[in-house]
């Protein structure tokens, strides 16, 4: 990997969409440390310092935000619209006949469906800034900091709405700035803004656990994170780049005088077709009753039970129905971004068949078959590697939303495998060595 990086700084173009992709992520950190107007700036470093990373109910959106959500600044929520309104639109597009005939436009149809992610971003953004903002003026934001409803002094209509039309506006220029990345730079703009976001907060994390540690000063509890650490990291790129190729033949077709087909393939399914999506789906599920419990008053039964169970990390229940609905969320993605019966119809538009299977039905059947298949191993790998993590790392008095953590882990790893594989493959493009040697 780093030699791959070496070799593209040697490379003048490469060396421009590096240093472009650099800059870019320089104006993001710089945005997530602005504080929006309307803030009292040194009461949330207050509160900041006596949560001491414990805001477990807005630590998801925090860790995506780079640490800016609690901070109250331009780029607080961050990537988070971006992602939401992408998951919807995949979804809708099964379910919405119209968004599925521009899916399959191509190119023309894509950028309509990409126009209506930028506009369902805006429309998220716009909501939830006013949740936010909502919360840190009512001081639900830091609910055990002595100054926490002095978060935002002047509660006047205008500087409401000052507030909300500028986290918004940061969302918009987020999303600009993730697109110029992908057109311009290296990589996936948002991933790549998504995994500077969580990186942002591993020094820290890190230091917090040296700190805190007893054994040896903290170095004992400090090295045994990395090492875990380390071993996650292994075992999740292991896994993510495990496949079950299907191969596929392709019948000769004689035109004219010339034949065509007659190449052998394969369909790749991956282990973890589903990826990251069934942990965010889960994530934010189990967010929704603690939400609630929240914002509710008075002292219900029903309140006291979910504060209780839902809301800890490493409490049994929350662990038991976090790692089933990631099992469900797994299984469900895989049903609607993969469509056996539409592969198999186009292997047989073209010619093509699995050795040992009847085109058409028996295809899809057989596709299916497999799918399921490597979908259980591929969930269970998803649950524990969100859970496990975080259970071990509790004792070293990390949360739940540490980098080494599940989330986290899978998209540092992720992200990291596909730019380093575009680098690569922009390398070979460049180095061709042609036919004598």
């Amino acid at each position: 990997m780093l030699t791959a990086f070496a070799r593209a700084f040697k490379t003048p173009d490469l060396r421009k969409k590096l240093l472009f992709t650099l800059g870019i992520i320089v104006v993001y950190r710089v945005g997530t440390h602005i504080p929006i107007p309307g803030v009292d700036y040194s009461n949330v470093q207050t509160c900041m310092d006596q949560a001491s990373g414990t805001q477990g109910l807005f630590g998801l959106v925090n860790m995506f935000s780079g640490g800016a959500l609690l901070q109250i600044t331009i780029f607080a929520l961050g990537i988070m619209p971006y992602i939401t309104a992408s998951i919807i639109l995949q979804l809708l597009t099964v379910v919405i006949p119209r968004l599925e005939a521009l899916k399959k436009e191509g190119s023309a149809g894509t950028a309509k469906i990409t126009q209506y992610t930028r506009y369902l971003t805006v429309a998220l953004a716009i909501l939830q800034g006013t949740g936010l903002v909502a919360t840190a003026r009512s001081g639900a934001l830091f609910s055990t900091c002595s100054v926490g409803n002095q978060i935002v002094p002047d509660q006047s209509i205008f500087v409401t709405v000052t507030m909300v039309i500028t986290m918004t506006a940061g969302t918009a220029m987020v999303m600009w700035l993730g697109e110029l990345i992908t057109d311009r730079g290296i990589g996936n703009g948002m991933s790549i803004l998504m995994f500077i976001s969580i990186a942002a907060t591993f020094p820290s994390a890190l230091w917090a656990i040296k700190t805190q540690g007893t054994l040896a000063d903290g170095w004992i509890e400090f090295g045994t994170v990395i090492l875990v650490g380390l071993v996650m990291v292994g075992l999740v790129v292991f896994v993510e780049q495990a496949q079950r190729r299907i191969p596929v033949q392709y019948a000769k077709r004689m035109i004219g005088r010339r034949s065509y087909g007659g190449t052998s393939t394969y369909i790749p399914l991956k282990v973890n077709q589903a990826g990251i999506i069934p942990v965010i789906f889960a994530s934010s599920l189990l967010y929704i009753p603690a939400l609630i419990a929240q914002f509710s008053s008075g002292t219900s039964s029903w309140k006291t039970w979910i504060e209780t169970n839902l809301t800890k990390g490493d409490h049994p229940i929350y662990i038991s129905v976090y790692f089933l609905l990631i099992v469900f969320f797994a299984f469900f993605y895989v049903a609607i971004s993969f469509n056996p019966e539409e592969v198999a119809d186009n292997m047989k538009k073209y010619g093509g068949f699995i050795p040992g299977i009847r085109a058409g039905r028996p295809t899809a059947e057989y596709l299916g078959y497999v799918l399921n298949r490597i979908t259980w191993p591929g969930s269970l790998y998803l649950g524990l590697i969100a859970l496990v993590p975080t259970m071990a790392l509790v004792g070293f008095g990390a949360n739940q939303n540490f980098p080494f953590g599940g989330t986290s882990i899978l998209i540092i790893v992720g992200v990291g495998l596909e730019t380093v594989k575009q680098i690569e493959s922009q390398l070979q493009q460049r180095n061709y060595e042609g036919f004598l040697r």
